[in-house]
């Protein structure tokens, strides 16, 4: 049975949470991935914030809708959205929020963003918005992911600017740690920086964390299960499957494919190299088929698009299906994306794949319980003094 079985038998509608259930809430929240894998770490996410129109659209027909989620889903600007009319709206309010999980915009980040680009971008304000959440909220523990360009020198600014601003709100950041996704059941090479802070009035001593890879060596590609290579997206799709689309190609593009050698062949060895490509090596990928046998390549926003990446389907002469790039980001089959073919590869590109959102967020649950264990215990001590 592969991992998107087992998850399908996992995600049926949610029952209610005992009160003391450990809460959340989902800034840049995108179609979901961070509160899914969330659900299945069972954690309550209890809020959430995403303004594009496609991705809130999936978002709620999805995890709200399908009464998978309590969460209240506030299609807003982030920049122009109180968190303190989040928590007035939200049952945060009542129940406080414990992990506060977010991925800002990453573009200005990106490493495909070259020769300084990126720098100035008004997009890498929003990890500073963020931390206005985190002050207003107040949560046990933050948690931001991001492309590893954040780490870069030349944004150096904005992330000591986070930590000052963590520092001074009395939270303690760990080191950013870079996770691959293939390293916790994600069938997909994929590096993401992790922030982690926590709140340090109430705890004196940094939580375990990161977690330790689930699926062999970090780095391994050798000898790892079907399911955690990229063949796991190509099983045939379930009936009536909405996601199950394909770009159209004009017949010149079609004809390249058909030259390309299945499972891992290159553009090159199709014998179409365009003025770009030799002008600029990074493109050696473009137009390249997945090899089925390994981990696949980042999924980014661009992943239905051939000419974007290395997204030929490895066998047919056209690129992936939007239902594949789900999978190859762990969404179970049931999860279907809103607004079409390219919204939802936008949507898939952006979010964090559910297994590795589920490993992350799992080790903050079970400090936040231990926590909640810890108060109780010195309450009764302090009853029976």
């Amino acid at each position: 049975m592969s991992h998107l079985d087992q998850q399908d038998k996992v995600a049926a509608p949610a029952v209610d949470l005992p009160e003391d259930a450990v809460t959340a809430c989902d800034l840049f929240a995108g179609a979901g991935g961070f509160s899914l894998g969330a659900h299945f770490a069972q954690v309550q996410v209890a809020a959430a914030v995403e303004f594009n129109r496609h991705a809130a659209a999936s978002y709620r027909a999805n995890l709200i809708d399908t009464g998978l989620l309590k969460a209240s889903l506030f299609e807003k600007d982030i920049a122009k959205f109180s968190p303190f009319d989040l928590l007035a709206e939200s049952s945060l309010k009542d129940r406080g929020c414990d992990i506060l999980l977010g991925g800002p915009p990453c573009q200005g980040f990106s490493a495909h963003r070259i020769n300084g680009a990126g720098i100035n971008d008004p997009r890498n304000a929003l990890l500073l918005r963020y931390f206005e959440y985190v002050r207003a909220l107040r949560p046990l523990f933050f948690l931001v992911e991001n492309v590893p360009g954040l780490l870069w020198p030349r944004h150096a600014s904005f992330v000591d600017a986070f930590y000052s601003l963590a520092d001074s709100a009395e939270y303690s950041v760990l080191k950013p740690v870079i996770l691959n996704a293939k390293d916790f059941g994600v069938p997909q090479n994929r590096r993401r920086v992790f922030l982690l802070g926590y709140d340090r009035r109430r705890l004196s001593n940094a939580p375990s964390w990161p977690p330790t890879a689930t699926h062999g060596e970090p780095g391994n590609t050798e000898g790892l299960p079907e399911w955690l290579t990229a063949s796991v997206a190509f099983a045939p799709p379930l009936e009536g499957d909405l996601n199950n689309i394909h770009m159209r190609h004009g017949a010149e593009l079609i004809k390249t494919f058909e030259k390309t050698p299945p499972n891992g062949g290159s553009r090159r060895d199709s014998g179409r190299v365009l003025p770009c490509h030799k002008a600029h090596i990074g493109h050696h990928d473009v137009y390249g088929r997945i090899n089925p046998a390994h981990p696949a390549p980042t999924m980014t926003t661009a992943c239905v698009n051939p000419s974007k990446g290395r997204f030929v389907h490895p066998t047919e002469h056209h690129g992936i299906t939007l239902r594949q790039a789900a999978r190859l980001q762990s969404f179970p089959d049931w999860f279907n994306f809103e607004g079409g073919i390219m919204a939802g590869g936008v949507q898939v590109g952006n979010a964090v794949p559910v297994n590795l959102a589920k490993e992350v967020i799992a080790p903050l649950r079970d400090a936040v319980l231990n926590h909640r264990a810890a108060q109780r215990l010195r309450e009764i001590a302090d009853e029976a003094a």
